[in-house]
Formats: C-alpha cells, structure tokens, sequence
C-alpha cells in the first residue's frame, strides 16, 4: 500500500518565524529575453510590465517583466560571455533561476533563514528610486536555484527600481491564469528528505503530503514526492526524486538534460480550466493527452463534477477529487526543446490535494512522450 499522510500540524512558533505572502514573481534565465517575454505574451496571455538592461544602467543582463492578474515572471538574458547567467544557460539551458517570494520584512526572512542553516545568496540590500525602495535578501535551495525574499510595502512603482515602465503596443488578450499554484522541484537520488528537512528546518515548512513509489508508478519507472508547505498555505514546494523502475523515469530524465537539480514545473492557477486550455491551445501550446478510455469511468471515480465532460474529454483535462473538493489539472509537453522545464494548469473546486488519482495516466502519457524522445 502507498502511504499518503496528512500532517494536521499545529500551527507554532517555528512555523511563524518565516511569514510568506505568496510568490513575487519567478525569473527564468534564458538565452533570448525579448523573444521569450513575446512568446510568453503570446501564447500564456501575459502584459508587459518592466524592463532592465543597459538602458536602465544594468550593463551585463537585459530583464523583462511580465504580468497576468497576481502572476509575475521575468525573463533575463546575458548580454556577453563570462557571465553568470550565461553559464547558467550552457549548462541548464532555458530554466527557473529564482522563486521569489513576498515578505514583510527581508532582512528578517534572511537572518531567520541563514542562521538556521540556509546558505546566503544575497544578504540584503535596498533598492530606491523616486517611487520608494524594495529591500531583497536571499538563500540557495536544491541545485542553482535560488530563493529571494522580497520586501516591496514601501513601493509603488510598476515593478521594482531598476526596472523602467515597459510600453507595448502589443499586449494579447489574457488566458485566465491568475496566480503560482506551485513550484515543482526535481532533486537526484535520496536527495528528497534532506530538502525536506531543509524546508523544515531553515524555513518554517511542513510536509502535508507524501507519496511513494506505489502511488506514482508505471510499469516502467516511478518516483517520489513530498509537498511542502508554509504555515499559512500560500506557498507550496512539491519535491521529487527518481525511484527504481525497469526503465528511466522522467525525473532521471530531467536530471539528464538539465545538467543537475532544479524547477520542474510551475502550476498556474486559472477560475476557468475549460476556458483557458482552449486559448492555450489555439495560440500553439501543446498539452500531453490520455486515453480517452480515461473518461469511461471518470464519473464513477470522482462523483458529480459542475462541468460537462465533453470539453474535458476534448482537451484532455484530468479530474481527481480529495476530502475537500475536487480539481482539474493538464500538463503541457516540454515548453523549450530540452524535455525539462513544463507548466501544469489548474483549477481547485475546494480541493488541496495534488491529483493522486490522475498520477498513473499521467505518467504514461508522459512516458510515451519519453519513447518518441528515446529517453525512456
């Protein structure tokens, strides 16, 4: 039998030590940041927002902020050789560099964080310009990413100093999505619990939730997952690592072709899955599909849903319900040409949960887009 736990933890002091209002923003680091941000604009729906490079006296990187509802991403390319994004885009290629997150206070999130034990990427410093001062400070996690902690209550500018308004006569429709669901780490063998620990111990998580390799296997391969989570919910940090199977999983698969550990995939939060996916389809992003005989049974597995299953059987959309309520997710397929970085869509009707029910089908559609790659 897999094991699923739900730690029904009392809220304490330690969990209070490192207060989180959701994720800020996430940046990738990738080789082209004016192509990526239009691409992005185009197919996900997002608005310009900010930019940062030579213009604005930043002279080895260029950045381009991104928005959609409560949804912030940034794109930054290097501008020469020798340089640290550019090293981190030769070995990884395309990727979440940080998962910045929203405090009240970021000296505090840091000092809270390193002395307990979290390796310092930045200690902080404070931005100002004429619209006010952001104060950011920072901590290492699994592989070359990166946590910063971002104070912004003393700001009103569009995004932060450094960064100049970015006007675009070119701003499509938006897709719906709304916020970061989660952020999905991949780390290598038995590396799980102790980033499990990590988060545990340097910042106030918990672990909710906890899958075996009897939860999410195929015949060919599997792996393990534990969910973390700050006190209040806002922030959640799936972990995987890769678990014997006759073949490679799509973990070992990762770790291959992102040269080490690192962010799987981001969920993205949307009131209209249906909706959505159908914009997400028509401006070209591609979606791994199921069996249509998945559906056959979908009723009698998960009970009354409000929609109609014809569009969910058409779009390939999974359903899996938990105590609370019941979800609807889809993956897309690989988001750049290595088979790393990916989005999850997600809508929740009152569940918490992660689509237990939905692992298996997943995993073999997953793994039959690993076959087509020779990878599996």
């Amino acid at each position: 039998m897999g094991t699923v736990t739900q730690n029904n933890i009392v809220r304490n002091e330690r969990a209070d030590f490192l207060p989180l209002q959701g994720t800020d923003y996430v940046e990738f680091y990738v080789g082209n940041a004016k192509q990526a941000a239009h691409f992005y604009k185009t197919a996900f729906g997002f608005q310009s927002l900010a930019y940062a490079g030579p213009e604005t006296g930043v002279k080895d990187r260029a950045s381009y902020a991104v928005r959609q509802n409560k949804l912030t991403f940034v794109f930054t390319t290097p501008l020469r050789s020798q340089n640290e994004v550019a090293d981190h885009i030769y070995k990884h290629g395309d990727g979440v560099k940080i998962l910045a997150l929203k405090v009240e206070d970021a000296f505090d999130a840091w000092e809270q964080t390193t002395t307990r034990g979290g390796k310092s990427y930045m200690e902080p410093v404070t931005l100002k310009d004429e619209s006010g001062e952001v104060v950011i400070s920072g901590i290492h996690t699994y592989g070359e990413t990166v946590h910063l902690f971002i104070e912004r209550k003393s700001y009103t500018g569009v995004f932060m100093p450094g960064y100049r308004k970015w006007d675009s006569l070119y701003n499509p429709v938006q897709t719906g999505l709304l916020y970061v669901d989660h952020c999905v780490g991949n780390v290598g063998w038995n590396q799980m619990n102790p980033w499990v620990r990590f988060y545990e111990e340097v910042m106030g998580f918990r672990n909710i939730l906890t899958f075996d390799d009897t939860d999410i296997s195929t015949e060919y391969s599997a792996l393990m997952s534990k969910v973390m989570s700050n006190g209040n919910g806002f922030v959640k940090f799936p972990i995987n690592e890769p678990a014997e199977g006759k073949k490679k999983s799509q973990i070992e698969e990762y770790l291959d072709y992102y040269d080490g550990e690192g962010c799987q995939h981001v969920a993205l939060a949307t009131e209209n899955i249906v909706q959505t996916v159908t914009d997400l389809q028509s401006r070209g992003i591609e979606f791994l599909k199921v069996p249509t005989s998945y559906y056959d049974e979908l009723i009698e597995r998960v009970g009354h849903i409000d929609e109609d299953l014809a569009p969910l059987k058409e779009l390939g959309i999974l359903v899996d319900r938990d105590e609370e309520g019941y979800l609807l997710q889809i993956f897309t397929k690989p988001i750049e040409d290595r088979p790393t970085l990916f989005f999850e869509i997600i809508q929740r009707k009152g569940a918490k949960s992660f689509g237990k029910g939905n692992f298996k089908a997943l995993f073999e559609a997953i793994e039959r887009e690993q076959d087509l790659r020779g990878n599996l």
